[in-house]
């Protein structure tokens, strides 16, 4: 897909003036600017033919293990693959 000049266009949006200070920062350490992620992201929706990231909400059964997690700690940790295989007895 080419762009001409001619056919820019400008694309306005209200940001929370924390959230853009925040973000313009980290693009900043990736050599972006806000309008070239804009350009990107865009870009990417016409590519992929809709939003090049997952959205959704969380089923019942997810909050549920959310939620029991953060009461109970019942949260498993491997140090690494190997850690893991040993706890699994594997």
């Amino acid at each position: 897909m080419s762009v001409s000049v001619d056919s820019k266009d400008v694309v306005r949006a209200r940001i929370d003036k924390n959230l853009k200070k925040e973000a313009h920062e980290i693009l900043a350490t990736l050599g972006l600017t806000v309008s070239d992620f804009i350009r990107i992201a865009l870009t990417k929706v016409v590519n992929e033919r809709g939003l090049p990231f997952d959205m959704y909400v969380p089923n019942a059964e997810t909050l549920e293990t959310f939620e029991k997690t953060n009461r109970s700690g019942d949260v498993f940790y491997a140090e690494d693959m190997d850690d893991l295989f040993k706890k699994l007895d594997i």
